[in-house]
Order: C-alpha cells, then sequence, then structure tokens
C-alpha cells in the first residue's frame, strides 16, 4: 500500500494510506537511506509503501519513495550523524520571538541556510506582537529590514490576540508547510489560533532560563480544513548545519551569492583574503554584519547553541 507519513514517534510511524485509514507502521529490518546517516531514515512528510502485517492494523515500511526536498539538522551528541526534520516541503515557516525566549540572529541564520541548501522557500513569523513595547518594534523593524533587503518575507503576528492571523492562513493554503522554532516562541498557540478548537497542548515560559518547555515531543502533520498540510515540529534549542562543506557555504548567504564571481581569487573563503567582493560589501554596509558575522561562525563550525 502508499501512504504518507503523518507523525513519527521514534520507532513507529503513523502512516495515511490510500485506503483513506491511518495505520501505525514500524521499519523493515535495516532501513537505511543510502549516503546520509540519519537517526530517523524515515521523517514526516515522506511518501512510503507498507505492507500490512498479519492483523491487518499495524503494517511494515519497506520503500521509501523518493524525496522533493528535506530539512535536516546536525545530530546534538553525534556529530556525524543528523536528524532529518521533515520531507516534501513547499515552504517553511521559521516562528521568530524578540524575548521570551529570544531568537538570535544567528538561529535565524542557521536555519536560512539549511533552508537554501536544500531548496526549501522560507518565511520569518515574528510572534507575540501583543508583548512588543516601542523599544521592542524597533528591534522587530530592525530585524524584519535585515532579511526583508535579501528576499525573506516577514510577517508579524500575536496568536494570543489573533493578530494577522488571515494573513498565515492565506499562505498555508494548499500548501505543505513545516513550523519551525525554538520552544516558547508559540507555534502551538499560533496552530490553535489558525485551527480553532483544535487545541494542541501549550507550555509556560520557564522562568530560570527564559527558554520555552517542550510540548511538541514528534513531528507531526495536521490536514488544515482550508487546504494543505501543516508539520509542527518540537521545539529546537539548537541547530547544528549538516553536510554543508566550508567552500560551499557562500553559495547559501543569498547576498553573498551574486558577488561570488566578483572576488580576485577563485577559491575565496571570504575569510581575509585581499580582493574579496564580499568582505567589500560588508565594509560598505550592503551585506549586513550579523550575517557575516553568522558566515563566520559557521565556516568555522562553532558552537550551535541559539
Amino acid at each position: 500500500m502508499q501512504g504518507l507519513v503523518i507523525k513519527s514517534t521514534g520507532s513507529w510511524y503513523q502512516v495515511y494510506a490510500e485506503d483513506g485509514k491511518n495505520y501505525d507502521c514500524r521499519i523493515k529490518g535495516k532501513f537505511r537511506i543510502q549516503g546520509i546517516q540519519t537517526t530517523n531514515p524515515i521523517a514526516v512528510g515522506d511518501r512510503v509503501e507498507f505492507a500490512l502485517e498479519p492483523n491487518a492494523e499495524t503494517g511494515v515500511i519497506d520503500k521509501l519513495n523518493d524525496r522533493k526536498n528535506y530539512i535536516i539538522r546536525k545530530s546534538i551528541n553525534l556529530s556525524k550523524q543528523a536528524q532529518i526534520i521533515a520531507a516534501n516541503l513547499d515552504q517553511a515557516f521559521l516562528i521568530v520571538t524578540l524575548a521570551s525566549p529570544r531568537t538570535s540572529l544567528g538561529f535565524i541564520d542557521r536555519f536560512l541556510v539549511t533552508s537554501e541548501a536544500y531548496s526549501i522557500p522560507t518565511c520569518l513569523v515574528f510572534n507575540k506582537l501583543d508583548l512588543f513595547s516601542a523599544q521592542g518594534l524597533e528591534i522587530l523593524a530592525e530585524y524584519k529590514a535585515i532579511y526583508e533587503k535579501i528576499g525573506y518575507p516577514c510577517y508579524e503576528v500575536s496568536a494570543l490576540k489573533g493578530t494577522n492571523i488571515d494573513q498565515i492562513k492565506a499562505l498555508l493554503k494548499d500548501n505543505i508547510t513545516l513550523f519551525s522554532g525554538h520552544s516558547g516562541v508559540g507555534k502551538s498557540s499560533l496552530i490553535n489560533a489558525l485551527l480553532p478548537g483544535f487545541e494542541i497542548k501549550t507550555g509556560e515560559i520557564s522562568d530560570w532560563s527564559d527558554k520555552g518547555q517542550h510540548t511538541t515531543t514528534f513531528a507531526e502533520m495536521h490536514t488544515l480544513p482550508f487546504g494543505g498540510y501543516l508539520i509542527d515540529t518540537p521545539g529546537i534549542r539548537e541547530l547544528g548545519i549538516f553536510d554543508i562543506k566550508p567552500e560551499e557555504l557562500s553559495h547559501y548567504f543569498v547576498e553573498m551569492r551574486k558577488r561570488l564571481n566578483q572576488c580576485k581569487f577563485n577559491n575565496c573563503r571570504h575569510v581575509n583574503e585581499p580582493g574579496c567582493a564580499v568582505i567589500k560589501a560588508v565594509e560598505n554596509g550592503e551585506i549586513e554584519v550579523s550575517r557575516y558575522e553568522s558566515y563566520l561562525s559557521m565556516y568555522h563550525g562553532n558552537d550551535t547553541r541559539a
């Protein structure tokens, strides 16, 4: 039977099958994807083939169909392995908050580089608009200016007050969309605002760490009543770049990409070389300093913590 993986719980996968039913399935034997070492060979959004077991209630996945794309991150404790967050996406939404918890520019840039590397269009959704002071709104404008300037759409919402929720609904319609971000940024609240009556569990912010508590344990796909699918993911504390070589990294910074053929040397690292068009653009204010600092951090393999 053919099916779509709509939930992953580690060793079991919930598959929505062509007969309109959901089946709990496991993986056949040593199921590994050629060329990628991952902690989860099957991910939410995958299209698979499976065979029913004798009880006709559970199944065994024996084939993974080709993926259009996927988004991946380095496993926190296993540097040579990775975790596939979701597959076959039309777009990704990174939910961002400027406080309680704060989403750093470095974290945003790591997510955008990963989505560029795997050809996934990405929007930034700034949540908790209802909490912003006048100073907060100024910082929000600065954040938005950085990313809108280089082509990333940015949206301001309040899941609590329902502000601009219809804008997000229109973007989600008939698409497969990944929702990602730190724990506590309000992903679950935003989904509840988009799907009234759905009542996904929401969590409180930890006072001592200003970090959110994990309320979504496993990735799960939800059918949208107005068309499309939404994939909710566990909050990400760290986002390690995986399988991107240092010499390829600049290709995934959109504002650097168009300048790469202007450097004096073909093998320019954009670190300290003379005649580097990227460094010149930073000095001239054409490339944001924060973006260049993120590039250097990733290039040198620095800490992945937000």
